[in-house]
């Protein structure tokens, strides 16, 4: 019998379970698993030889987390709490999906879309890094070597040791040639900068004494950390702008 009194044959492994939630969440890892459980989101029983027996209830509550995270864009706190209601019998807010909310995202082909979602834990995922030349981000972003050396200067785009670009600086130039189109300059915005450079020092902060712990856990569960934190700090500024822009227009 496994920790939970479930059978050991009836479990899955953790490679199981990835297998079946890739499907539907394609950016999931065993990293991410395992952080949840440490979470104390799943509680998967264990063989005597300590691997992790994931029941189908097991696989059900991983996928009621991915979903609220992704399609709700909850907090791990916030989705704990449901899960631990319904572990009481109360029920728990289903997770399916819901109208994405409203932010501005511009894409490298050059089409602007402003009903995008808000961005939530998975869009902070590092991905395999893309170098751009300088040519290539003044032709994909649309702009002059001119503006481009005025975000240089300003702080807004920073490219690397190296010399080359990742493809975020091409959207950082696309959202502020839209910008230029209102009358407001690079100049104007490197309050945004210092903003954005306050916000990271915080989560730095916060996760960085996670990172130097020495258990093999400790970078997925501080890299889960960092995203949910910036997505949260993302919601959160957005949010304190609505309420602001409220103010201004007398909402």
């Amino acid at each position: 019998m496994t920790a939970a009194g479930r059978p050991q044959r009836d479990g899955l492994s953790i490679g199981a379970v990835l297998a079946q939630l890739r499907g539907d969440f394609p950016d999931v890892t065993i990293s991410k698993i395992r952080f949840l459980e440490s979470e104390g989101l799943v509680q998967p029983g264990r063989t005597p030889s300590g691997y992790r027996q994931f029941a189908a209830a097991d696989v059900e509550r991983l996928r009621f987390v991915l979903s609220a995270q992704r399609d709700h864009y909850l907090p791990l706190k916030v989705i704990k709490e449901q899960l631990d209601a319904a572990d009481r019998g109360h029920a728990a807010v289903a997770a399916g999906p819901r109208p994405p909310r409203k932010l501005v995202s511009l894409d490298l082909s050059g089409n602007e879309d402003f009903g995008a979602r808000m961005p939530g834990p998975d869009d902070f995922a590092t991905e395999r890094e893309i170098r751009l030349t300088q040519e290539e981000l003044l032709s994909q972003a649309g702009i002059d070597p001119a503006m481009l050396g005025e975000l240089q200067q300003f702080g807004l785009i920073r490219p690397g040791a190296a010399g080359f670009f990742d493809p975020d600086a091409v959207l950082v130039a696309k959202t502020v040639k839209a910008m230029t189109e209102f009358g407001i300059e690079p100049r104007h915005l490197r309050a945004f900068r210092a903003s954005a450079d306050r916000e990271v020092g915080l989560l730095e902060q916060i996760v960085t004494p996670v990172y130097r712990h020495r258990d093999a856990d400790a970078k997925a569960r501080a890299d889960e950390m960092v995203k949910e934190l910036a997505a949260l700090s993302v919601a959160l500024h957005t949010l304190l702008v609505k309420a602001g822009i409220r103010g201004v227009t007398g909402g």
